[in-house]
């Protein structure tokens, strides 16, 4: 029996397939990738698609700052700086990210905004990005980009003449949308920075409403001028380029890593195309160490990662020392993706490292719980594996997956502020003692 992701990804590479192979029908399409966003969860998305247009022949070029470790047939990195996250951060008034729970949306979002034009003025200005902007030889048939408040990069579309393929790395604001006539009702379809569902009550629907013309209008008015005046600088195009707005056009097609199956429902237009999952592979054998420590465990064990992004080792030292105590008082083995050389304090059932293959951990039958910060990419692979969870939102679209998870009836909801040793204790028993929760998850 075919699974819904593997027919997910057949259906996708088949259009972007048939697109290419209209171009040219005689040897593969050159294409140009921009993934500049520095986020290993966000690359994961984009390289699953690039990679594999690469390994059937496409010659392949791609701008992000995580290059390849080892060489891939038909694949040409241009390496970006390193930036991280709390680089990024830092331009604003949040030096660290747990300290975005507190933010109201009003105050979540402009950070956003923030991020884009400092990526945009960091990337456009670097000198191997300037070289692929002033060459005159190279030629692409197609672009396919990041669509995540990056549009500055659409000038490569007039520079090389070439329509776009928009990658969204969530379930996409309105405006991913937009670029492709795809309807997006207020009435039903919740703002991704929110925890709302498909049924609001009125109150709601004038909030989600409110939000999602706050973006609407915020987008257009401050985020693209500001990314329009630093794109025609680095392109040294002025009045003869095309304003965002126009360049906008030249997409023929969006991907969203989102799926119906585990999301609510929307109506999409043909070249607006759900993808969620595409980047879960099939599970590897885990490296001897961890295999041995979770195979061992007669009582199970618990995954706990809070993402590429958020790193355990810069939670506060009161949030730490109650997660500390919780595990302490659990009889199943914990497996932490922790950041730093060392856990003070850590519990002889604890088991911690800097990295940790998470698709790969999820599918052992021994794992009973995901201990999670609710990110997308987690929530998909979590799904996939059918192990329930406790989610710990932050910032992002968190909420909203994780609101869908207690709704679906899979995951337990826990606020940030009111993690305790005995909150988590509580959650932690809720859902392993409780069936339901893996129950739903395998369903």
């Amino acid at each position: 029996m075919v699974s819904v992701r593997d027919a997910m990804a057949v259906t996708v590479l088949v259009l972007v397939l048939v697109f290419l192979t209209s171009l040219q029908e005689c040897k593969g399409a050159k294409i140009l990738g921009l993934f500049p966003v520095p986020s290993p969860s966000h690359a994961a998305v984009s390289f699953a698609l690039v990679k594999e247009l690469a390994q059937r022949g496409h010659q392949v070029t791609v701008l992000s700052p995580y290059p390849q470790e080892e060489p891939v047939p038909n694949y040409t990195d241009i390496a970006l700086q390193k930036i991280e996250l709390k680089d990024v951060l830092n331009i604003t008034v949040v030096p660290n990210p747990y300290e975005m729970q507190s933010l109201n949306y009003f105050q979540r979002v402009p950070i956003v905004w923030a991020m884009g034009i400092f990526l945009c003025d960091r990337v456009l200005g670097e000198p191997s990005v300037q070289k692929l902007v002033h060459s005159d030889g190279d030629h692409f048939d197609i672009i396919i980009m990041a669509g995540f408040y990056v549009d500055c990069l659409l000038g490569f579309a007039h520079k090389f003449k070439a329509p776009v393929v928009q990658v969204c790395p969530f379930g996409g604001a309105e405006y991913i949308g937009d670029t492709v006539g795809n309807p997006n009702p207020y009435s039903y379809i919740p703002d991704v920075f929110q925890e709302f569902s498909d049924k609001m009550s009125f109150g709601e629907r004038i909030i989600n409403t409110l939000c999602q013309l706050f973006q609407q209008v915020g987008r257009r008015y401050f985020l693209i001028p500001r990314q329009e005046v630093i794109m025609r600088k680095h392109f040294n195009y002025t009045s003869s380029m095309p304003s965002i707005a126009d360049l906008e056009k030249s997409t023929a097609l969006v991907l969203v890593n989102q799926h119906f199956s585990i999301s609510y429902p929307k109506p999409v237009m043909p070249n607006f195309v759900q993808v969620g999952g595409m980047h879960i592979k099939a599970p590897k054998s885990l490296p001897a160490d961890i295999k041995k420590y979770v195979e061992e465990a007669t009582e199970g064990v618990i995954f706990f990662s809070m993402g590429s992004n958020l790193k355990s080792s810069q939670l506060p030292d009161k949030k730490l020392r109650g997660i500390l105590e919780a595990f302490s008082k659990v009889k199943q083995r914990v497996l932490w993706k922790w950041e730093s050389e060392s856990l003070p304090g850590k519990p002889s059932n604890v088991k911690v490292a800097k990295w940790l293959p998470q698709s790969d951990i999820l599918a052992h039958p021994n794992v009973r719980l995901f201990i999670t910060h609710g990110g997308l990419l987690s929530a998909q692979e979590t799904i996939y594996h059918g192990v329930p969870i406790v989610g710990i939102p932050v910032f992002g679209d968190q909420r909203l997956n994780m609101a869908k998870a207690v709704s679906s009836g899979y995951g337990f909801q826990l606020d940030y502020t009111d993690v305790t040793a005995e909150s988590l204790g509580s959650a932690i028993r809720e859902v392993l003692d409780n069936p339901r929760y893996r129950e739903n998850a395998q369903r």
